[in-house]
């Protein structure tokens, strides 16, 4: 890093009960105290109470004072945190008073790219700090705690180290070849087979880490009055949509995140009821509908149990079952004519109603099921970005070309090539050989604070 003293806001804007004001850099401790003034010293890890102190020397606010020093710090640097009261103004103001003794204003993620370069953690784990804190549900945030913890790291790390001990022993051969044998192609097709499958694991886990990350996409279709909003306010467990035996009520989609089984989130709309339009703004609401219903992973079929299928229900039942999608026969409570009434590929369609918890509660679970909730298991690595996913099919071609030289009988050492490509591919992923552009990208999306 350049030395520079940089100083931020580390917590949300708003009101709260506290704000925290950071600063990082080999001035924290000496930019503290001028503007935080305490009879007692400032100790290492022991919270100091005392006075913010603003340039002209008015009082900003009683404080608490922590001073992390490095390099036992979350950014490897001296790290001074000022706790006050959480007003904007008060939070403001303290961050003024830093930069006016001679701090810097962080850029967003600086922090944590101070911690990467301090080697503190790495870039994998650094990915991760940002979806925890975007993190809206449970199963997120432990995916993302999961990744920050390092497993991810260490799996690819040691890949790689395997695949840069066959690169040295080729080196080895090459010179010293009256010392040491050339291992045979055989044996390198073994370990570097082995290698490969390992990195296999790796690539089917980028769909569990999305599903964990974004959550499933579900869009709730069906005719009008069907029960869709109904449904929705009831796994939601809040009235979000508006509900009316009007038909046509819903002009518009609605999209809300509910929690599923299985350690999933599903992203899941509800859409307007799928008929005629009446008029140009239901027709707009239907034309999203459509949208909503051709991008979604699962679709949930929401009809009318107490009702007898009509030819427009039947076509949509028709209509979806190319898609994967859950049935979901509502209002039992009123009647069961329609379910009765439906055909073979909907002998699987669930019964229930809104108003039943044990009816709702079937629904979430099904869908999890659908979403394949069962094989998201957090103890094994998991890659959590894109990026990481491109890093491990990159280092898969390489090997696949490795492994294609071994297979058509050419010189052992001719290999090497692709196995540094491989390496490099993997040290992308965990930073090592990271580009300064690229952790540009990488930091760009975190908050500034953090």
């Amino acid at each position: 890093m350049n030395g520079e003293t940089i100083a931020a806001i580390a917590t949300p804007a708003g009101r709260g009960a506290v704000a925290i004001v950071r600063t990082s850099g080999p001035e924290a401790l000496d930019i503290g105290r001028h503007v935080f003034r305490t009879r007692a010293p400032l100790r290492p890890r022991v919270a100091t109470r005392g006075t913010v102190i603003g340039p002209d020397g008015e009082r900003i606010d009683e404080a608490l004072a922590l001073f992390f020093p490095a390099p036992n710090s979350y950014t490897g640097e001296d790290v001074l945190e000022l706790q006050v009261h959480g007003s904007p103004a008060v939070a403001r103001d303290t961050l003024l008073a830093l930069l006016s003794a001679g701090a810097r204003l962080a850029t967003p993620g600086e922090f944590t790219r101070r911690a990467f370069h301090a080697g503190k953690l790495d870039l994998s784990a650094a990915e991760a700090v940002a979806d925890l804190i975007e993190a809206e549900q449970r199963s997120t945030a432990r995916a993302a705690a999961a990744r920050l913890s390092g497993g991810l790291a260490s799996e690819v790390e040691r890949l790689r180290a395997q695949l840069g001990a066959i690169h040295e022993e080729l080196a080895a051969t090459l010179d010293f070849p009256d010392e040491v044998e050339a291992p045979s192609a055989h044996e390198l097709e073994a370990r570097l087979a082995a290698v490969d499958a390992a990195l296999g694991e790796l690539a089917s886990s980028w769909e569990r880490g999305r599903l964990l990350r974004d959550g499933v996409s579900v869009a709730i279709v069906g005719p009008p009055n069907a029960g869709k909003s109904s449904l929705l306010n009831a796994l939601l467990g809040t009235p979000r949509a508006l509900v009316s035996e009007t038909a046509g009520t819903t002009r518009d989609t609605i999209e809300e995140t509910i929690a599923l089984g299985g350690g999933l989130s599903a992203r899941i709309v509800d859409t307007a009821g799928l008929r005629v339009a009446q008029d140009a703004l239901e027709a707009a609401g239907i034309a999203r509908s459509e949208a909503a219903l051709a991008q979604a992973t699962i679709v949930l079929v929401v009809i009318d149990a107490a009702q007898r299928l009509d030819a427009k229900a039947r076509a949509l039942l028709v209509r979806t079952r190319s898609h994967e999608r859950l049935v979901y026969f509502n209002k039992c409570d009123l009647g069961r004519v329609g379910y009765d009434a439906r055909d073979e590929p909907e002998r699987d369609a669930l019964l229930g109603s809104v108003l039943e918890r044990a009816s709702v509660e079937g629904v979430r679970a099904e869908l999890a099921r659908l979403a394949g909730g069962e094989l998201v298991d957090l103890a094994r690595p998991m890659l959590g970005t894109a990026r990481q996913a491109d890093a491990v099919l990159e280092a898969r071609r390489a090997l696949k070309v490795a492994r294609q030289t071994l297979a058509d009988g050419a010189p052992v050492d001719l290999i090497s090539g692709d196995l540094m490509r491989a390496a490099v591919a993997l040290g992308e992923l965990t930073g090592r050989d990271a580009s300064e552009a690229l952790l540009d990208a990488i930091f760009a999306r975190f908050c500034i604070g953090k």
